[in-house]
C-alpha cells in the first residue's frame, strides 16, 4: 500500500463503531418526556443518524424554533454523553480489530458522524480509538445531514485524500446514498437490513481481508 497515493477509510460511528443506539433511545425518551412528549420506539428508529435539527423539526412541529430545537438537543446529548461515561461503550465486533489493521498498512482514517463533536471525542476517548484516527467531522462541520453527501466530503478533505481513494462505512441506508453522492466506495455493515453498498456484510467479522484493498483496484 505504500506504493500508492494517499487512501482513506471514512467511518460512520454510531451504529457502525459502535452500538450505541440504546443510549440514543434513552436520552431521547427521557428528554422528549419532559417536554411532554411521549416518544415511541418506531419514531426513534425512523430518525436515527439523522442531524438533531431536522429530527425536532419533526417531532415538535411549530413547537421547533431554533432556541427550542437548540435547548432540546443540548439537554439529549448531555444526558446521552451521561450514560456513554457512566456506562461505557463497547466496540462493535470487528470494528476495533480493522481499525488497528488498516491504520498499521497506513490508511488515513477518519470519523463522519451526524453527532455533536463533544460526543464523537468522549465515545473515541470511551472506546479508545483516538490514536487511530486523524480527523473527525461532525454535526456542527455541516450544514446538511447524510444523504447529503458534506460530511464525507469534508471528512476527505480533512485528510487530504481524494474522493476516489476514500472508502466509506456505513450502517444506515442515508449514509450509503451520501457515499454515493460524494462519488466514494462504500462497506454497508448492518444486521437490520440489507445495504445497497458496493461491499455489504452484516459484521464487520465477515469482511474479506482484501475488501478495501479490492473497492480501490
Amino acid at each position: 500500500m505504500t506504493d500508492r497515493a494517499p487512501h482513506a477509510v471514512l467511518w460512520d460511528l454510531d451504529g457502525t463503531l459502535v452500538d450505541s443506539g440504546d443510549y440514543h433511545w434513552r436520552a431521547w425518551r427521557e428528554t422528549m418526556r419532559g417536554e411532554g412528549i411521549d416518544l415511541s420506539y418506531q419514531h426513534f428508529l425512523e430518525s436515527f443518524g439523522q442531524k438533531n435539527d431536522r429530527i425536532l423539526t419533526t417531532w415538535l412541529g411549530e413547537r421547533a424554533t431554533p432556541e427550542t430545537i437548540r435547548r432540546i438537543g443540548e439537554a439529549k446529548e448531555a444526558l446521552y454523553r451521561q450514560f456513554a461515561v457512566a456506562e461505557g461503550l463497547t466496540p462493535l465486533p470487528g470494528a476495533a480489530a480493522w481499525v488497528e489493521r488498516l491504520h498499521r498498512d497506513g490508511w488515513r482514517q477518519a470519523i463522519a458522524s451526524s453527532a455533536p463533536a463533544e460526543n464523537v471525542r468522549v465515545m473515541l476517548k470511551a472506546l479508545d480509538m483516538d490514536a487511530f484516527f486523524g480527523a473527525f467531522v461532525s454535526a456542527e462541520d455541516v450544514s446538511a445531514g447524510k444523504p447529503d453527501p458534506q460530511v464525507f466530503l469534508k471528512a476527505a478533505e480533512k485528510l487530504a485524500v481524494d474522493v476516489s481513494a476514500s472508502i466509506v462505512v456505513e450502517d444506515a441506508a442515508a449514509g450509503i446514498q451520501a457515499a454515493r453522492r460524494a462519488g466514494m466506495k462504500c462497506v454497508g455493515v448492518s444486521l437490520a437490513s440489507v445495504l445497497d453498498a458496493d461491499v455489504y456484510v452484516r459484521s464487520l467479522e465477515d469482511l474479506p481481508a482484501d475488501a478495501f484493498d479490492r473497492l480501490l483496484r
